[in-house]
């Protein structure tokens, strides 16, 4: 990897230009310019019962970073997923698959009792004539049902064209034209002008961490990861549980749904209008602080702190949550979701209500026990002794040191008890994940998605991020483009 030194927007987006029309060149063809970018912004609300959208604005933004052979999502990926349809043909010319966070907090306590607002946005490239943008939400039976309809017309003059707000882009990474590959932006939050030196390491330590693991780093010059200066006139991000309050660039924070170790970002507006100065399909927000946390939400972002001894695990899972759905394979920790008391198939790839696994039967070996067993009931046991010493550490607001170190030995402890299971190595079906004990399993007995221990992502999740990686991406030459939905 070699850094370069930061760029205004229009430099990078011209050398994106130039490669796509060097490659163009290259076989012939004529080469096409890319479309701007078309930002709907939304309002989301409701409660656990009922919910409501209604139109915020539409914002022009730069190049559009995608393939064009991409444009449908063919995944199945997302608890919601829009279409953009050409009115005059009815034709199907954009689809994505996505989560978002009223999404999550539909699942909490405080939706059955109130009434929550939250802004969202869908991005996709700007249409030449009117379309209709249909969003829909999965029902029950897993089946997408349209919950929202609304016509955009590209020359309507309500339409925000004044261009993205002007940030220091600069490339963490470049392996070509970001319509030919996947276009990671870091965003730091919490970074005073006196630490820049701090992101820009920050940035690129947690960049080679992500392309250290598989498989990101078979893949890796399918990557672009772009990052932008974002100066805050105060260190560090908010705690609200603990009164801390900082009003930082970006405007992550803790404690999202009352957990203490959930960051996430409920300004949207500001974190899109920050991010539209460079070309991106994922983003994640570094915050600039010891405290162990971050969050991760499919196709909408994902969060991590910047100096905890986890730091790395942390980047990596919930980078693992925002690229390619993957669920959270554990259970036994304080979650802010309330229990669920059916157990209806998970659209997440790694996760199933079958205990026979079809999902990924693909990769269970022939005569492997279904149900796997696994020494289930000895890592509950550790489990839970661990997550009563780690509430009272938080309850009595101990040093970050002494997490860590509880973190250390809760590994030393369970990488053994799991390594050393018969079935460990084995694609399976382990009971236990998505936060419940009982009903729901995952492929194998660890994985990056199931602990903190030193593992990799295990073959399931690995085949679900490739799977992520190829939809944006060229297809092979003389490959057939995404298939339609």
């Amino acid at each position: 990897m070699r850094a370069r030194r930061s760029a205004p927007l229009a430099v990078v987006f011209v050398l994106s230009a130039i490669l796509s029309a060097a490659a163009s060149a290259a076989t012939g063809a004529a080469p096409l310019p890319p479309e701007p970018t078309l930002r709907l912004d939304y309002i989301h609300a409701g409660n656990a019962r009922m919910e409501l959208f209604a139109l915020d604005g539409l914002v022009v933004e730069g190049p559009w970073p995608g393939h064009p052979a991409r444009a449908l999502d063919d995944t199945n990926l997302g608890k919601y997923f829009f279409e953009v349809i050409d009115r005059a043909t009815n034709r199907v010319i954009f689809s994505r698959g996505f989560a978002s966070i009223y999404g999550e907090w539909e699942t909490t306590p405080e939706a059955e009792t109130a009434h929550r607002a939250f802004h969202e946005s869908l991005r996709f490239p700007l249409p030449a004539a009117p379309v209709q943008l249909v969003l829909k939400k999965r029902d029950a039976a897993n089946a997408f049902r349209e919950v929202w309809s609304i016509t955009v017309d590209p020359a309507d003059p309500a339409i925000d064209r004044s261009g993205p707000a002007p940030g220091k882009v600069w490339a963490v990474m470049e392996n070509g034209p970001p319509r030919d590959k996947v276009d990671l932006l870091l965003l730091g939050d919490g970074y005073t002008a006196a630490e820049m030196d701090k992101w820009h390491a920050d940035a690129k330590r947690l960049t080679e961490i992500l392309f250290a693991a598989s498989p990101f780093k078979e893949r890796r010059s399918d990557f672009n990861v772009w990052a932008i200066d974002t100066p805050a006139a105060e260190s560090g991000v908010s705690r609200p549980l603990e009164g801390i309050r900082r009003r930082s660039p970006i405007g992550a924070q803790y404690d999202a749904f009352g957990s203490e170790r959930y960051v996430l970002v409920f300004d949207n507006k500001r974190m899109r209008d920050v991010a539209a100065a460079a070309p991106y399909e994922a983003v994640e927000v570094i915050v600039n602080g010891r405290k162990y946390g971050g969050g991760g939400i499919f196709n909408a972002q994902a969060t991590v702190a910047s100096d905890n001894a986890y730091t790395p695990y942390v980047f990596v899972h919930e980078f693992g949550h925002h690229f390619a759905g993957l669920a959270d394979e554990y259970y036994g920790s304080p979650v802010a979701y309330a229990a669920q008391t059916t157990r209806p198939e998970p659209w997440e790839p790694n996760a199933t209500a079958d205990p026979k696994a079809a999902k990924w039967s693909a990769l269970i070996r022939p005569g492997t026990a279904l149900p796997t067993p696994w020494p289930k009931a000895a890592y509950e046991t550790l489990s839970k002794e661990i997550q009563e010493r780690r509430r009272r550490i938080r309850a009595e607001n101990r040093p970050e040191a002494e997490m860590e170190a509880l973190f250390r030995e809760e590994s030393a402890r369970s990488a053994p008890l799991l390594d050393q299971s018969p079935t460990a190595g084995q694609v399976g079906a382990f009971e236990g994940a998505m936060y419940e004990a009982t009903g729901y399993y995952r492929p194998q007995t660890d994985c990056i998605m199931f602990t903190r221990n030193p593992v990799p992502f295990c073959a399931v999740c690995q085949r679900a991020i490739s799977r992520v990686i190829d939809l944006y991406t060229p297809p092979p030459p003389g490959g057939p483009p995404a298939a339609t939905r």
